[in-house]
Protein backbone atom coordinates (compact mmCIF):
# COMPACT_ATOMS: atom_id res chain seq x y z
CA UNK A 1 0.00 0.00 0.00
CA UNK A 2 2.77 2.33 0.47
CA UNK A 3 4.03 1.57 -2.81
CA UNK A 4 0.83 2.33 -4.47
CA UNK A 5 0.61 5.51 -1.92
CA UNK A 6 3.72 6.95 -3.77
CA UNK A 7 3.47 6.06 -6.98
CA UNK A 8 -0.59 7.98 -6.55
CA UNK A 9 1.70 11.03 -4.93
CA UNK A 10 3.66 11.25 -7.76
CA UNK A 11 0.93 10.86 -10.68
CA UNK A 12 -0.68 13.47 -9.00
CA UNK A 13 2.47 15.99 -8.98
CA UNK A 14 2.80 15.33 -12.70
CA UNK A 15 -1.16 16.38 -13.46
CA UNK A 16 -0.55 19.26 -11.26
CA UNK A 17 2.67 20.66 -12.63
CA UNK A 18 1.14 20.21 -16.53
CA UNK A 19 3.96 18.17 -17.21
CA UNK A 20 4.01 16.95 -21.03
CA UNK A 21 5.96 15.89 -23.81
CA UNK A 22 7.23 18.52 -26.30
CA UNK A 23 5.41 16.73 -29.18
CA UNK A 24 5.47 20.45 -31.51
CA UNK A 25 8.97 19.98 -31.45
CA UNK A 26 8.49 17.05 -33.92
CA UNK A 27 8.75 16.79 -37.47
CA UNK A 28 5.43 14.62 -37.41
CA UNK A 29 2.65 12.90 -35.21
CA UNK A 30 2.65 9.56 -35.85
CA UNK A 31 -1.12 8.28 -35.57
CA UNK A 32 -1.23 4.78 -35.68
CA UNK A 33 -4.95 3.63 -35.87
CA UNK A 34 -6.42 0.07 -36.42
CA UNK A 35 -10.19 -1.83 -36.14
CA UNK A 36 -10.01 -4.75 -32.98
CA UNK A 37 -12.22 -7.52 -34.04
CA UNK A 38 -15.23 -6.48 -31.79
CA UNK A 39 -15.42 -3.48 -34.17
CA UNK A 40 -14.04 -0.71 -32.15
CA UNK A 41 -11.33 1.50 -33.94
CA UNK A 42 -8.14 2.61 -32.01
CA UNK A 43 -6.34 5.62 -32.27
CA UNK A 44 -2.89 5.41 -30.69
CA UNK A 45 0.15 8.01 -30.52
CA UNK A 46 3.34 6.93 -28.23
CA UNK A 47 4.75 9.47 -26.15
CA UNK A 48 7.71 7.35 -23.81
CA UNK A 49 9.31 9.99 -22.28
CA UNK A 50 6.42 10.46 -19.37
CA UNK A 51 4.91 7.07 -17.60
CA UNK A 52 1.79 8.77 -18.24
CA UNK A 53 -1.19 7.05 -20.43
CA UNK A 54 -4.40 9.06 -21.09
CA UNK A 55 -7.58 7.62 -22.87
CA UNK A 56 -10.89 8.85 -24.33
CA UNK A 57 -13.34 6.36 -25.52
CA UNK A 58 -16.51 7.84 -27.53
CA UNK A 59 -19.58 6.75 -28.08
CA UNK A 60 -22.28 7.60 -30.51
CA UNK A 61 -24.54 8.34 -28.07
CA UNK A 62 -24.82 12.51 -27.05
CA UNK A 63 -28.03 14.25 -26.18
CA UNK A 64 -28.48 14.25 -30.22
CA UNK A 65 -30.04 10.81 -29.52
CA UNK A 66 -32.51 12.42 -26.31
CA UNK A 67 -36.35 11.36 -26.72
CA UNK A 68 -39.03 13.99 -27.08
CA UNK A 69 -39.41 15.36 -23.86
CA UNK A 70 -36.41 13.68 -22.00
CA UNK A 71 -33.72 16.48 -22.93
CA UNK A 72 -30.81 16.14 -20.40
CA UNK A 73 -30.98 11.78 -20.65
CA UNK A 74 -27.45 11.58 -22.26
CA UNK A 75 -25.86 14.15 -19.63
CA UNK A 76 -27.55 12.81 -16.61
CA UNK A 77 -26.96 8.90 -17.82
CA UNK A 78 -23.03 10.19 -17.84
CA UNK A 79 -23.35 11.56 -14.93
CA UNK A 80 -24.65 8.90 -12.76
CA UNK A 81 -21.98 6.65 -14.08
CA UNK A 82 -19.60 7.35 -11.31
CA UNK A 83 -22.35 6.82 -9.15
CA UNK A 84 -22.20 3.24 -8.03
CA UNK A 85 -20.99 -0.59 -10.50
CA UNK A 86 -23.07 -3.89 -9.99
CA UNK A 87 -21.56 -7.22 -8.43
CA UNK A 88 -20.62 -9.23 -11.20
CA UNK A 89 -18.44 -12.43 -11.83
CA UNK A 90 -16.75 -12.13 -8.72
CA UNK A 91 -16.11 -8.62 -8.38
CA UNK A 92 -18.23 -6.77 -5.28
CA UNK A 93 -20.39 -4.26 -5.37
CA UNK A 94 -19.47 -0.82 -5.18
CA UNK A 95 -20.95 2.75 -3.90
CA UNK A 96 -19.94 6.12 -5.08
CA UNK A 97 -18.00 6.50 -2.03
CA UNK A 98 -16.11 3.16 -2.70
CA UNK A 99 -15.77 4.23 -6.56
CA UNK A 100 -14.04 7.23 -5.30
CA UNK A 101 -11.59 5.87 -3.19
CA UNK A 102 -10.68 3.33 -5.39
CA UNK A 103 -9.35 5.55 -7.81
CA UNK A 104 -8.26 7.89 -5.16
CA UNK A 105 -5.81 4.99 -4.22
CA UNK A 106 -4.43 4.41 -8.01
CA UNK A 107 -3.77 7.42 -8.04
CA UNK A 108 -5.79 7.67 -11.37
CA UNK A 109 -9.15 9.53 -12.94
CA UNK A 110 -11.64 8.65 -14.40
CA UNK A 111 -14.79 9.96 -15.52
CA UNK A 112 -17.83 10.08 -17.73
CA UNK A 113 -19.51 13.45 -19.61
CA UNK A 114 -21.67 13.62 -22.62
CA UNK A 115 -22.01 16.56 -25.29
CA UNK A 116 -24.46 17.02 -28.15
CA UNK A 117 -22.72 14.17 -30.19
CA UNK A 118 -20.86 12.11 -28.01
CA UNK A 119 -20.36 10.29 -24.75
CA UNK A 120 -17.22 10.23 -23.74
CA UNK A 121 -15.00 8.05 -20.94
CA UNK A 122 -11.53 9.72 -19.95
CA UNK A 123 -8.87 7.44 -18.16
CA UNK A 124 -5.50 9.08 -16.70
CA UNK A 125 -3.11 6.83 -14.93
CA UNK A 126 0.67 6.01 -14.83
CA UNK A 127 1.82 3.31 -16.69
CA UNK A 128 3.35 1.41 -13.92
CA UNK A 129 1.53 -2.80 -14.70
CA UNK A 130 0.66 -3.00 -11.12
CA UNK A 131 -1.41 0.56 -11.05
CA UNK A 132 -2.21 0.23 -14.96
CA UNK A 133 -3.95 -3.18 -14.34
CA UNK A 134 -5.76 -2.11 -11.95
CA UNK A 135 -7.15 1.08 -13.71
CA UNK A 136 -8.00 -0.42 -16.73
CA UNK A 137 -9.68 -3.30 -15.01
CA UNK A 138 -12.10 -0.73 -12.24
CA UNK A 139 -12.45 1.40 -15.68
CA UNK A 140 -13.76 -1.17 -17.51
CA UNK A 141 -16.33 -2.52 -15.01
CA UNK A 142 -17.74 1.59 -14.83
CA UNK A 143 -17.97 1.79 -18.70
CA UNK A 144 -19.94 -1.57 -18.40
CA UNK A 145 -22.11 -2.35 -15.15
CA UNK A 146 -23.29 0.71 -13.57
CA UNK A 147 -25.84 0.45 -10.82
CA UNK A 148 -28.21 3.31 -11.55
CA UNK A 149 -29.00 3.66 -7.86
CA UNK A 150 -32.52 5.16 -7.40
CA UNK A 151 -32.17 6.72 -4.53
CA UNK A 152 -28.99 8.55 -5.61
CA UNK A 153 -31.45 9.31 -8.82
CA UNK A 154 -33.31 10.95 -6.89
CA UNK A 155 -31.15 13.02 -5.04
CA UNK A 156 -29.08 14.00 -8.49
CA UNK A 157 -32.18 15.18 -10.23
CA UNK A 158 -33.23 17.07 -7.33
CA UNK A 159 -30.04 19.36 -7.19
CA UNK A 160 -29.25 19.58 -10.99
CA UNK A 161 -33.29 20.88 -10.57
CA UNK A 162 -32.10 23.13 -7.95
CA UNK A 163 -29.20 24.09 -10.11
CA UNK A 164 -31.07 24.68 -13.30
CA UNK A 165 -33.91 26.81 -11.12
CA UNK A 166 -31.33 29.31 -9.86
CA UNK A 167 -29.54 29.67 -13.47
CA UNK A 168 -32.64 31.04 -14.58
CA UNK A 169 -31.79 34.23 -12.20
CA UNK A 170 -29.25 34.94 -14.71
CA UNK A 171 -29.86 37.04 -17.76
CA UNK A 172 -27.03 34.76 -19.84
CA UNK A 173 -28.54 31.64 -19.21
CA UNK A 174 -32.24 33.36 -20.56
CA UNK A 175 -30.75 34.61 -23.45
CA UNK A 176 -29.06 31.30 -24.34
CA UNK A 177 -32.19 29.18 -23.74
CA UNK A 178 -34.39 31.64 -25.90
CA UNK A 179 -31.36 31.22 -28.69
CA UNK A 180 -30.90 27.53 -28.98
CA UNK A 181 -34.44 26.57 -30.17
CA UNK A 182 -34.36 29.79 -32.46
CA UNK A 183 -31.52 28.45 -34.03
CA UNK A 184 -31.95 24.55 -34.35
CA UNK A 185 -35.88 24.37 -33.87
CA UNK A 186 -36.86 21.10 -33.58
CA UNK A 187 -33.70 19.63 -34.21
CA UNK A 188 -31.67 17.52 -30.84
CA UNK A 189 -29.38 20.26 -30.96
CA UNK A 190 -31.72 22.87 -29.46
CA UNK A 191 -33.17 20.86 -26.93
CA UNK A 192 -33.14 22.27 -23.89
CA UNK A 193 -33.16 20.63 -20.27
CA UNK A 194 -35.75 21.61 -17.73
CA UNK A 195 -36.99 20.38 -14.55
CA UNK A 196 -39.93 19.28 -16.53
CA UNK A 197 -37.84 17.19 -19.19
CA UNK A 198 -35.70 15.35 -15.77
CA UNK A 199 -38.84 14.74 -14.16
CA UNK A 200 -39.64 12.24 -17.27
CA UNK A 201 -36.25 10.76 -16.90
CA UNK A 202 -35.85 7.55 -14.76
CA UNK A 203 -33.43 4.52 -14.10
CA UNK A 204 -35.16 2.81 -16.97
CA UNK A 205 -34.54 5.06 -19.33
CA UNK A 206 -30.86 5.88 -18.18
CA UNK A 207 -30.16 1.56 -18.57
CA UNK A 208 -32.18 1.76 -21.98
CA UNK A 209 -29.73 4.77 -23.18
CA UNK A 210 -26.60 3.33 -21.98
CA UNK A 211 -27.41 -0.01 -23.28
CA UNK A 212 -28.16 1.02 -26.92
CA UNK A 213 -25.39 3.83 -27.11
CA UNK A 214 -22.75 2.25 -25.03
CA UNK A 215 -21.49 -0.41 -27.45
CA UNK A 216 -18.42 -1.61 -28.05
CA UNK A 217 -18.04 -2.68 -31.27
CA UNK A 218 -19.04 0.75 -32.34
CA UNK A 219 -16.38 2.85 -29.99
CA UNK A 220 -13.71 4.90 -30.87
CA UNK A 221 -11.02 4.57 -28.76
CA UNK A 222 -7.61 7.33 -28.74
CA UNK A 223 -4.79 6.73 -26.73
CA UNK A 224 -1.58 9.48 -25.77
CA UNK A 225 1.00 7.87 -23.56
CA UNK A 226 3.91 5.79 -22.93
CA UNK A 227 2.81 2.34 -24.25
CA UNK A 228 3.13 0.31 -27.22
CA UNK A 229 0.74 -0.76 -30.19
CA UNK A 230 0.57 -4.35 -28.74
CA UNK A 231 0.26 -2.93 -25.27
CA UNK A 232 -2.63 -0.54 -26.12
CA UNK A 233 -4.42 -3.53 -27.90
CA UNK A 234 -4.52 -5.24 -25.16
CA UNK A 235 -5.45 -2.30 -22.78
CA UNK A 236 -8.31 -0.88 -25.51
CA UNK A 237 -10.09 -4.76 -25.79
CA UNK A 238 -9.24 -4.80 -21.98
CA UNK A 239 -11.48 -1.31 -21.28
CA UNK A 240 -14.33 -3.19 -23.37
CA UNK A 241 -14.15 -6.36 -22.57
CA UNK A 242 -17.42 -6.19 -19.90
CA UNK A 243 -19.86 -4.86 -22.20
CA UNK A 244 -21.85 -7.48 -24.66
CA UNK A 245 -19.46 -8.53 -27.27
CA UNK A 246 -21.85 -8.59 -30.52
CA UNK A 247 -21.07 -8.11 -34.11
CA UNK A 248 -21.95 -4.86 -35.09
CA UNK A 249 -23.38 -6.61 -38.16
CA UNK A 250 -25.88 -8.23 -36.68
CA UNK A 251 -27.34 -4.99 -34.49
CA UNK A 252 -29.98 -2.65 -35.89
CA UNK A 253 -28.22 0.62 -37.46
CA UNK A 254 -28.60 3.26 -35.25
CA UNK A 255 -31.55 5.54 -36.01
CA UNK A 256 -30.92 8.61 -38.26
CA UNK A 257 -30.92 12.05 -37.11
CA UNK A 258 -32.38 14.75 -39.27
CA UNK A 259 -30.12 17.33 -40.50
CA UNK A 260 -30.20 21.25 -39.08
CA UNK A 261 -32.38 23.28 -41.22
CA UNK A 262 -31.89 26.15 -42.65
CA UNK A 263 -33.81 29.32 -41.65
CA UNK A 264 -36.14 29.83 -44.05
CA UNK A 265 -36.40 34.19 -42.48
CA UNK A 266 -35.01 36.30 -39.90
CA UNK A 267 -36.10 35.57 -35.85
CA UNK A 268 -36.08 38.34 -33.79
CA UNK A 269 -37.15 37.11 -30.27
CA UNK A 270 -36.89 39.89 -27.16
CA UNK A 271 -37.08 39.03 -23.28
CA UNK A 272 -37.74 41.48 -20.85
CA UNK A 273 -35.01 41.42 -17.93
CA UNK A 274 -34.43 44.00 -15.15
CA UNK A 275 -30.30 44.13 -15.78
CA UNK A 276 -27.68 47.21 -16.28
CA UNK A 277 -26.76 45.31 -19.53
CA UNK A 278 -28.56 43.82 -22.77
CA UNK A 279 -27.64 40.70 -23.37
CA UNK A 280 -27.67 40.17 -26.91
CA UNK A 281 -26.96 37.02 -29.48
CA UNK A 282 -27.46 36.67 -33.61
CA UNK A 283 -26.63 33.54 -35.26
CA UNK A 284 -27.82 30.64 -37.16
CA UNK A 285 -27.13 27.04 -38.33
CA UNK A 286 -23.53 27.03 -39.35
CA UNK A 287 -21.67 24.31 -40.43
CA UNK A 288 -20.55 20.12 -39.56
CA UNK A 289 -17.06 19.65 -38.64
CA UNK A 290 -16.03 17.36 -41.24
CA UNK A 291 -16.93 20.30 -43.92
CA UNK A 292 -14.32 21.06 -46.30
CA UNK A 293 -14.54 24.69 -45.66
CA UNK A 294 -13.30 24.37 -42.37
CA UNK A 295 -10.26 25.90 -42.63
CA UNK A 296 -11.29 29.01 -44.66
CA UNK A 297 -14.08 29.10 -42.04
CA UNK A 298 -11.94 28.95 -39.08
CA UNK A 299 -9.38 31.97 -40.47
CA UNK A 300 -12.36 33.85 -41.73
CA UNK A 301 -13.72 33.88 -38.19
CA UNK A 302 -10.60 34.50 -36.43
CA UNK A 303 -10.81 37.80 -38.50
CA UNK A 304 -14.69 38.34 -38.51
CA UNK A 305 -14.79 38.49 -34.56
CA UNK A 306 -12.79 35.53 -33.12
CA UNK A 307 -9.34 37.22 -32.67
CA UNK A 308 -10.55 39.00 -29.93
CA UNK A 309 -9.39 42.85 -30.16
CA UNK A 310 -8.08 42.28 -33.90
CA UNK A 311 -11.17 41.48 -34.90
CA UNK A 312 -13.39 43.24 -37.02
CA UNK A 313 -16.91 43.19 -35.07
CA UNK A 314 -14.24 44.69 -32.29
CA UNK A 315 -12.87 46.90 -33.94
CA UNK A 316 -16.14 48.57 -35.27
CA UNK A 317 -18.32 47.78 -31.69
CA UNK A 318 -16.37 48.43 -29.18
CA UNK A 319 -13.14 50.15 -30.50
CA UNK A 320 -14.75 52.98 -32.93
CA UNK A 321 -17.98 53.47 -30.97
CA UNK A 322 -17.31 52.65 -27.38
CA UNK A 323 -21.10 50.17 -27.78
CA UNK A 324 -19.42 47.83 -25.64
CA UNK A 325 -16.73 46.30 -23.71
CA UNK A 326 -16.45 42.89 -25.60
CA UNK A 327 -18.36 40.85 -29.21
CA UNK A 328 -16.96 38.28 -29.96
CA UNK A 329 -18.06 35.82 -32.82
CA UNK A 330 -17.70 31.86 -33.45
CA UNK A 331 -18.85 28.92 -35.39
CA UNK A 332 -19.63 25.55 -33.23
CA UNK A 333 -19.11 22.91 -36.02
CA UNK A 334 -20.41 18.86 -34.88
CA UNK A 335 -21.84 15.82 -36.49
CA UNK A 336 -24.46 18.15 -37.64
CA UNK A 337 -24.03 22.24 -38.56
CA UNK A 338 -23.60 23.63 -35.11
CA UNK A 339 -24.04 27.25 -34.77
CA UNK A 340 -22.66 30.05 -35.86
CA UNK A 341 -23.06 32.78 -33.14
CA UNK A 342 -22.19 36.74 -32.15
CA UNK A 343 -22.54 37.66 -28.58
CA UNK A 344 -22.28 41.12 -27.00
CA UNK A 345 -23.64 43.03 -24.50
CA UNK A 346 -24.36 46.48 -23.86
CA UNK A 347 -26.21 49.63 -22.32
CA UNK A 348 -30.45 49.11 -22.97
CA UNK A 349 -30.21 52.34 -24.39
CA UNK A 350 -27.42 51.69 -27.35
CA UNK A 351 -28.67 48.16 -28.04
CA UNK A 352 -30.42 49.03 -31.13
CA UNK A 353 -27.20 50.72 -32.49
CA UNK A 354 -25.05 47.76 -31.48
CA UNK A 355 -27.20 45.39 -33.04
CA UNK A 356 -27.59 47.33 -36.51
CA UNK A 357 -23.56 47.39 -36.53
CA UNK A 358 -23.63 44.18 -35.88
CA UNK A 359 -25.58 43.13 -38.49
CA UNK A 360 -23.64 45.17 -40.92
CA UNK A 361 -20.28 44.15 -40.35
CA UNK A 362 -21.24 40.58 -41.28
CA UNK A 363 -23.02 41.31 -43.96
CA UNK A 364 -20.03 43.38 -44.97
CA UNK A 365 -18.00 40.39 -44.57
CA UNK A 366 -20.10 37.70 -46.06
CA UNK A 367 -20.26 39.90 -49.07
CA UNK A 368 -17.03 40.76 -49.64
CA UNK A 369 -14.61 38.71 -47.45
CA UNK A 370 -11.02 39.71 -45.69
CA UNK A 371 -8.85 42.04 -47.30
CA UNK A 372 -5.06 40.39 -47.64
CA UNK A 373 -3.46 41.79 -44.69
CA UNK A 374 -6.58 40.62 -42.55
CA UNK A 375 -5.72 37.02 -44.04
CA UNK A 376 -1.91 37.33 -43.18
CA UNK A 377 -2.30 38.40 -39.73
CA UNK A 378 -5.01 35.69 -39.18
CA UNK A 379 -2.39 33.39 -40.17
CA UNK A 380 0.38 34.25 -38.75
CA UNK A 381 -1.36 34.24 -35.30
CA UNK A 382 -3.17 30.74 -35.78
CA UNK A 383 0.23 28.89 -37.38
CA UNK A 384 2.12 30.77 -34.96
CA UNK A 385 0.01 29.30 -32.08
CA UNK A 386 -0.21 25.69 -33.53
CA UNK A 387 2.43 24.63 -31.29
CA UNK A 388 -0.02 25.67 -28.39
CA UNK A 389 -2.85 23.42 -29.45
CA UNK A 390 -0.76 20.14 -28.91
CA UNK A 391 1.80 20.90 -25.98
CA UNK A 392 0.42 18.48 -23.56
CA UNK A 393 -0.91 14.80 -23.72
CA UNK A 394 -4.25 16.11 -23.10
CA UNK A 395 -4.84 18.70 -25.44
CA UNK A 396 -3.11 15.66 -27.98
CA UNK A 397 -5.43 13.56 -27.00
CA UNK A 398 -8.43 16.22 -27.76
CA UNK A 399 -6.81 16.41 -30.80
CA UNK A 400 -6.43 12.70 -31.81
CA UNK A 401 -10.57 12.18 -30.36
CA UNK A 402 -11.08 14.58 -32.61
CA UNK A 403 -9.55 13.18 -35.61
CA UNK A 404 -11.27 9.79 -34.50
CA UNK A 405 -14.72 11.24 -33.93
CA UNK A 406 -14.77 13.28 -37.33
CA UNK A 407 -13.24 10.73 -39.56
CA UNK A 408 -10.12 13.20 -40.79
CA UNK A 409 -7.04 12.05 -42.30
CA UNK A 410 -4.33 10.59 -40.02
CA UNK A 411 -2.06 13.11 -41.26
CA UNK A 412 -4.39 16.60 -40.23
CA UNK A 413 -2.19 17.78 -37.39
CA UNK A 414 0.76 17.28 -39.43
CA UNK A 415 -0.61 19.29 -42.60
CA UNK A 416 -2.88 21.85 -40.56
CA UNK A 417 -0.36 24.90 -40.61
CA UNK A 418 -0.14 23.70 -44.62
CA UNK A 419 -4.41 23.53 -44.76
CA UNK A 420 -4.36 27.23 -43.15
CA UNK A 421 -1.30 28.72 -45.09
CA UNK A 422 -3.33 27.51 -48.47
CA UNK A 423 -6.58 29.42 -47.55
CA UNK A 424 -6.68 32.46 -50.12
CA UNK A 425 -9.07 35.38 -49.33
CA UNK A 426 -11.33 34.03 -52.04
CA UNK A 427 -11.94 30.74 -50.26
CA UNK A 428 -12.78 32.37 -47.38
CA UNK A 429 -15.23 34.87 -49.36
CA UNK A 430 -16.32 32.02 -51.01
CA UNK A 431 -17.22 29.89 -47.83
CA UNK A 432 -18.72 32.46 -45.95
CA UNK A 433 -21.11 33.43 -49.01
CA UNK A 434 -21.87 29.78 -48.97
CA UNK A 435 -22.69 29.07 -45.27
CA UNK A 436 -24.12 32.62 -43.62
CA UNK A 437 -27.25 34.42 -44.53
CA UNK A 438 -27.06 37.62 -42.50
CA UNK A 439 -30.35 38.27 -43.47
CA UNK A 440 -32.06 35.14 -42.48
CA UNK A 441 -30.03 35.12 -38.62
CA UNK A 442 -31.91 34.76 -35.33
CA UNK A 443 -31.70 38.09 -32.66
CA UNK A 444 -31.96 37.14 -29.10
CA UNK A 445 -32.14 40.91 -26.84
CA UNK A 446 -32.60 40.29 -23.66
CA UNK A 447 -32.94 42.98 -21.21
CA UNK A 448 -33.35 46.53 -23.13
CA UNK A 449 -36.47 48.15 -23.57
CA UNK A 450 -38.52 47.20 -26.26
Amino acid sequence: MIAIKTIAARARFICAAGLFVPFFAMAAIPIEHWTQASGAKVYLVQSPAIAMLDVQIDFDAGSRRDPVGKAGLASMTADMLDKGVLAKDGAPELDENALSEAWADLGAQFGASASADRMNFSLRSLTDPALLDKAVALAAREIAEPSFPERIWLRERQRVQAALKESLTRPATLAGRAYGPAVYGSHPYGYETTEATLGQISVADMQAAHGAGVVACRARISMVGAVTRAQADAIAARLLSRLPQVNCASLPPTPVVAEVAPLTEAVEKRIAFDSAQAHVLIGQPGYKRADPDYFALTLGNYILGGGGFVSRLTNEVREKRGLTYGVSSYFAPGLHAGSFTVGLQTRPDQTAQAVELVRQVVKDFVAKGPTEAELKAAKDNLMGGFALRIDSNRKLLDNISSIAWNNLPLDYLDTWTEQVNKVSVADVKAAFARKLQPEKMVTVILGAAP
